[in-house]
């Protein structure tokens, strides 16, 4: 089986939330599968996992930074293609710090744009106690194992009324 090395980023924002984008497949052997996972992708020809893991950061997201640091975390599975192809999955996890959330998805490819349908920064609170399928499976004791506090982000006030209603 062939072996297919990837970085994956984990992008915290100044909340501590870790950016998120929802894959959901329409088509292939990937059919019917929707699931959130974090950014990155397979390494190029002659890159290191840090230069894979910068680039993928810009095309998946615009972000850009000089350099991302030691790894993290990592972790080895078997992973199905869209394709249907089965490979052994070498996943190098780099921790990237941003001031804003704001996205590009100029630098996508037509894969991305089909299958990428969301994205959305989750708490480790929220990623603890939902029912969506999250990848890695393990990404909560990951990011408490770098310190990320679990805590609940304060919900916005919500005016119970409408403006110019009367009761």
């Amino acid at each position: 089986m062939r072996r297919r090395p990837s970085a994956r980023l984990l992008v915290i924002d100044q909340q501590d939330r870790v950016l998120l984008f929802r894959f959901v497949h329409t088509r292939g052997a990937l059919a019917d599968q929707d699931y959130w996972a974090t950014p990155g992708g397979a390494l190029e020809e002659g890159e290191t996992f840090a230069e894979a893991g910068r680039r993928e950061l810009f095309e998946e997201t615009g972000i850009v930074v000089d350099d991302l640091g030691e790894q993290v975390a990592e972790r080895e599975f078997v992973l199905q293609l869209t394709d249907g192809e089965q490979v052994v999955a070498e996943e190098r996890y780099f921790l990237v710090r941003v001031a804003g959330q704001a996205l590009s998805r100029d630098s996508w490819t037509a894969l991305e744009h089909e299958v990428m349908a969301d994205h959305r920064w989750w708490s480790i609170r929220e990623l603890a106690t939902t029912r969506e399928v999250i990848f890695p499976e393990r990404l909560v004791a990951i990011l408490a194992s770098l310190g990320l506090p679990l805590h609940s982000i304060p919900r916005p006030a919500t005016n119970r009324g409408i403006a110019g209603a009367s009761a």
